[in-house]
């Protein structure tokens, strides 16, 4: 695909509302929605623009979306642009069976579904509602049985660093078609301490890499772009080139280049236009901006598809055209979006850029 020209992914955060108290959330939810979200009919012309980027995914995320009472129309409307459409409920009471299996006779072509631990101990210490990792195996494991693709969402911090097999065995139990790993960002709720450093960004991406060659699901990362370059070692140590192999690692190039800004667009619950849910920095609204000509054409947007823009070590990097670093954590760690990613050990064999 060009990111120049659209995006692979696109997030619509249809509410904050949530009644969960996630130690890490990004939105810090709180449980009642906010009056400006945008309306039903505002949703319809935003998934009608959507529609003409061509081909994207497009994911409906929150808060949980199960909050706002429009949710199917929506599902349904995007669905009948020909949109693949993925949900990401919270594991709160309102996800039933019956809106599971509302879920798939709408069309949803995957369900996501967060789990932080491989048991109640840890994962509801992260959620802050106890009941939350049995509402959610319960929910994964409905989802199984009548057929409908699922994906687990871990958001990786020092709390479960030492869990991630154990997890891992989850994701198989439930026959989950994809493990997506989160690493934080310090915004919203999340704290500081909870951060991993560069050097145990490199041990889960051995983890990571090791299971991706066995798994019988797909790896991703979110906000850790080099994982990416850490494959390309690994396959080049060991193969004498990256080729596309199977599981996690073919997802890694299908990915590939993907960045906050590039091939990647988030719409918060008032329709602000982000690069990412984690960069909150807007270059537009929906409610009074074209989506399309926004990521086209703002110079935000263009800015960070531009990895000549990069700087420090991001910037002279072999790595970035397929890495290109979390300009999300660059921002959140320094208040500047281009800076080199201050949670990578690697450094590039050419001299840097200042």
């Amino acid at each position: 695909m060009d990111f120049n020209q659209s995006p692979l992914l696109v997030i619509w955060e249809v509410t904050q509302a949530c009644d969960l108290a996630c130690v890490h959330c990004r939105a810090s939810a709180m449980p009642g929605r906010n009056p400006g979200e945008l309306t039903t009919e505002q949703g319809y012309r935003l998934l009608d623009e959507i529609r003409s980027f061509g081909d994207p995914l497009m994911v409906f995320t929150g808060g949980d979306p199960l909050k706002r009472p429009d949710l199917f129309d929506l599902i349904r409307h995007s669905v009948d642009l020909g949109l693949r459409t993925n949900v990401t409920p919270s594991a709160t009471p309102l996800l039933t069976a019956n809106a599971i299996d509302r879920f798939k006779k709408s069309g949803i072509a995957r369900m996501a579904i967060s789990l932080d631990g491989p048991d109640a101990e840890t994962h509801d210490s992260f959620r802050g509602i106890a009941g939350t990792f049995d509402r959610a195996m319960i929910a994964l494991r409905h989802a199984r049985d009548i057929g409908l693709d699922t994906q687990l969402q871990t958001t990786v911090t020092r709390r479960n660093l030492n869990k991630l097999a154990q997890v891992a065995e989850r994701v198989a139990e439930v026959r989950g078609r994809m493990w997506s790993l989160f690493f934080l960002v310090l915004s919203g709720r999340a704290m500081a301490g909870d951060d991993l450093t560069a050097e145990e960004y490199e041990r889960v991406f051995e983890f990571l890499y090791d299971i991706s060659k066995i798994a019988p699901f797909d790896v991703k990362t979110t906000e850790a772009m080099h994982y990416r370059r850490y494959v390309a070692q690994r396959q080049k140590a060991e193969h004498g080139s990256a080729p596309e192999t199977a599981n996690a690692r073919g997802m890694v190039w299908r990915t590939a280049g993907v960045s906050d800004g590039k091939g990647f667009v988030f719409i918060s619950h008032t329709g602000e236009i982000f690069p990412s849910g984690f960069l909150p920095v807007s270059a537009g609204n929906v409610q009074h901006d074209s989506l399309v000509r926004v990521y086209r054409d703002s110079s935000l947007f263009r800015i960070l598809r531009d990895t000549d823009m990069r700087q420090g070590k991001c910037g002279a990097c072999e790595y970035q055209k397929i890495c290109g670093g979390s300009r999300a954590r660059a921002y959140a760690l320094t208040g500047n979006y281009l800076a080199e990613d201050p949670r990578c050990v690697y450094q590039p064999s050419i001299a840097m850029r200042t």
